[in-house]
């Protein structure tokens, strides 16, 4: 499963249409195989850990879910490129 479907499908129910919005904003981003802006798609990896680490915080995913996102978003966006 691609890492920002996993996203919306672990966040309850009732916040899913507001985190959606925001998740729109860092997949632009992430997923455009256009961008050559090494540095852009670091600081939005981060940015978008922070997000998630802010929803695992007010229980909006849990704690294995988060562990796993962050896991996932770390791999794809912020460990070197071979």
């Amino acid at each position: 499963m691609r890492t920002f479907d996993l996203i919306r499908d672990t966040v309850l129910p009732e916040y899913r249409d507001r985190v959606a919005e925001y998740l729109m904003q860092y997949e632009s981003i992430l997923l455009d195989k256009n961008s050559r802006d090494a540095q852009l798609i670091r600081d939005t990896a981060q940015q978008l850990r922070g997000y998630l680490r802010g929803l695992n915080t007010t229980r909006v995913l849990g704690m294995a879910y988060w562990e796993e996102l962050d896991r996932r978003v770390v791999d794809t966006w912020l460990s070197p490129q071979e």
